[in-house]
């Protein structure tokens, strides 16, 4: 019998998406950052829906700052809406705890949420308490309604051959403490999709050796990455930028004639957060294959 460490979490996906109704055409369905939901064509905005759930020993240790697991708990879901070039809007909240949990930590980690909320323009719409058995795992759960401007979603289908790979920022060293404090990207995707649409995008969340090769296979190409130029976090491997996971950097596909502007202008509108080009889609069949990043049900593989 298969479980699901034999399988792994996108095959998983596909397997049990096959199993459900779905929208015949959705402007972005399973498997991206957000689904893109189309209101109308007379709206100027489409709608993203997002869920998240952190899980206590996998996604924070029960050691870690209750305002901090609050922040990342809405900061992974801004991020996912930074992928698609929206911003957020409606949130709710769903915490399953045992019982002992100490009332003050339930507070800082809503005084977290309420941070998060208020810096990137969120609100709280409600939401959903309930008990697990004692010594289970806490669980908080985040589902959130954001939106895009028509003509402005990005989605990690729609790179080409040829098109340039680039990251914000610097790579690795996540359990540190960076996973519990970063900024979600959302100011710079938001400026990135007003001047230079990208044809796709996604947040590092599994690491860039996971999370890249599903952006290549979902718009149908390889890729080509110069390990010597990837951005690292002090004291980190490559090894360990390209697969520690919880970046939560953007990975960013673009025509490979608008990337010498792109650089140009980005650095004059945010100095001081790195964009590097790290490599090019190519035609489907050539380029390389990574090993690393995140596999839930199997944790980090590869090197």
């Amino acid at each position: 019998m298969k479980t699901l460490r034999d399988i792994g979490e996108d095959a998983l996906i596909e397997r049990l998406i096959t199993l459900v109704p779905k929208d015949l055409d959705p402007a972005a369905g399973p498997g991206d950052d957000c689904a893109i939901i189309d209101l109308g064509p007379s709206l100027p905005e489409l709608q993203l829906l997002k869920t998240d759930a952190l899980v206590e020993h996998i996604h924070f240790l029960p050691s870690a700052p209750a305002e901090a697991v609050g922040w990342k708990a809405v900061a992974r879901v801004v991020s996912d809406f930074a992928a698609m070039g929206g911003r957020p809007g409606h949130f709710l909240v769903t915490l399953a705890l045992p019982a002992e949990t100490d009332l003050e930590w339930v507070e800082g980690l809503y005084r977290g949420i309420g941070a998060c909320l208020k810096r990137f323009g969120g609100i709280l719409a409600g939401g959903e308490t309930s008990s697990v058995p004692a010594g289970s795992a806490a669980v908080i759960s985040i589902a959130a309604t954001g939106w895009v401007s028509r003509g402005q979603q990005v989605r990690r289908s729609m790179g080409k051959t040829g098109d340039s790979l680039f990251v914000t920022g610097l790579l690795g060293g996540s359990i540190t403490g960076k996973h519990l404090n970063f900024i979600p990207r959302i100011v710079e995707a938001n400026w990135l999709v007003s001047n230079f649409l990208p044809s796709a995008m996604m947040d590092l969340s599994d690491g860039l050796a996971k999370d890249l090769p599903r952006l290549a296979k979902a718009s149908g190409c390889g890729f080509r990455v110069d390990e010597a130029l990837i951005p690292l976090t002090p004291g980190c491997t490559v090894a360990q930028g390209m697969g520690d996971g919880e970046d939560y950097e953007m990975l960013i596909a673009i025509d490979q004639a608008q990337a010498p502007m792109l650089v140009t202008e980005w650095a004059k509108a945010f100095p001081e957060l790195a964009l590097t080009r790290i490599g090019e889609l190519v035609e489907l069949g050539g380029g390389q294959a990574l090993s690393g990043g995140w596999e839930h049900f199997q944790g980090i593989t590869g090197d």
